[in-house]
This record gives structure tokens, C-alpha cells and sequence, in this order.
């Protein structure tokens, strides 16, 4: 019998299939997309990571918390008094730019924390920082309470001993700079010029 001849089913099949592929490629898409998806904000999470609760002693015999820094922006710096380079240049660099910022130095806070719980006490931190001309906050504590703050801001140090007995401290030359919320907002390195490190102090003070 000659009829008209029957069409292939092929066309019909492939499209089933791709509208079968897209259905699951959409439930795939809705299912898996907020777990993979990227930080909304990866600079505030980074952000969020240093800083955080602490509980000090200052220079005074006062305690120091986080939340009595926040109010000012103020940057933050962790050594020890018998630190021979590091400790007091960086902190004469810290006072010399305090003052280049004329007026607005007076809303910036300068913070020292002795990594050397054992040596430093507070009389002794506050005669340690009066030879640098400016206000500076020096904060001491337990082994316990310097710890926490270290991790709280991702510290390294180590206590090293040396010829007659003594020891010195490695640590982490870093200065960080955080806002008058006690967030974190960037960070000095000790290697940096002064123009640039003044320019970041600038605009934290403006934040």
C-alpha cells in the first residue's frame, strides 16, 4: 500500500529531552546557588576578622575594654618595652604623624600593648611612653588577656631567649588602624613612607 510516508520522531524526542535538561538545570541553579554564591561584601568580611573583645590594663591601673575605645578611630600597635628597633620606631613614627595632622590628630588615638606580660607593668609601660612627646594608651594583662587579644588581631609572637639570660620578643610590626566603631579599617607596615602613611591616617579620622 502507498501512502505518505511517516515523519521520524527524532525532532519531537530532542525536544522533549531539552526541555527535560532545562527543568533540571533550573532546579539545579535555585538549589545550589546560595550555597556557592560569593560574599556579598568580601571587604567587610575580611574586615570583620581582625579586632574584637578584649579586657586590659592601661599605664593608670584603668581597665581598658574594646567597647571604651570605640567613639575614636585609633591605631593600635603590639611590642614591648625592651624592644632595642622596632618598638620605639614605630612608636616615634606614630607620634611624628599624630602631630603632621595638625587639628585632627586630637581625634586619633594611639594604643600600645605590651606583649611582655611577665617584665612590663603598667608604671612601667607609662614611663616608657612618655618619651615619645604624645598621648599614647599602653595596655598590659595576663597571659591569658594578652593572648585573646593577639588572636582577636592575628598576631604572631614569641618569646626568645638570648645571651645571659634575658629574652626578647618577636612579634608582628604591624600597625592597625581601626575606626571609631572598632572596626578595622587598614593597616600601617613598618617599612611604609611617611606620605602614604599619613594619607591613610587622613581618611581614617575623616571616616
Amino acid at each position: 500500500m502507498s501512502g505518505e510516508p511517516r515523519r521520524p520522531l527524532f525532532p519531537l524526542r530532542v525536544l522533549l529531552w531539552a526541555a527535560i535538561a532545562a527543568v533540571l538545570l533550573g532546579y539545579a541553579a535555585l538549589t545550589l546557588w546560595p550555597r556557592i554564591r560569593p560574599l556579598a561584601d568580601p571587604h567587610a568580611a575580611y574586615a570583620a576578622a581582625f579586632g574584637g573583645a578584649f579586657k586590659l590594663v592601661d599605664q593608670d591601673g584603668r581597665t581598658v575594654t574594646d567597647d571604651s575605645l570605640r567613639g575614636r578611630p585609633f591605631a593600635i600597635f603590639f611590642g614591648f618595652t625592651h624592644c632595642a628597633e622596632v618598638c620605639p620606631t614605630t612608636l616615634q613614627t606614630m607620634a611624628r604623624l599624630k602631630r603632621a595632622l595638625g587639628p585632627a590628630g586630637d581625634r586619633l588615638d594611639l594604643v600600645f600593648v605590651s606583649l611582655d606580660h611577665e617584665r612590663d607593668r603598667p608604671a612601667d609601660i607609662g614611663r616608657y611612653l612618655t618619651l615619645f612627646g604624645t598621648p599614647i594608651i599602653g595596655l598590659t594583662g595576663s597571659a591569658a588577656e594578652i593572648d585573646r587579644i593577639v588572636r582577636a588581631y592575628h598576631l604572631y609572637y614569641k618569646k626568645v631567649p638570648v645571651e645571659g639570660g634575658d629574652y626578647v620578643i618577636d612579634h608582628t610590626a604591624t600597625v592597625f588602624l581601626m575606626d571609631a566603631e572598632g572596626r578595622f579599617f587598614g593597616t600601617l607596615a613598618h617599612d611604609e613612607g611617611d606620605a602614604p602613611r599619613l594619607a591613610k591616617l587622613r581618611r581614617l579620622v575623616a571616616a
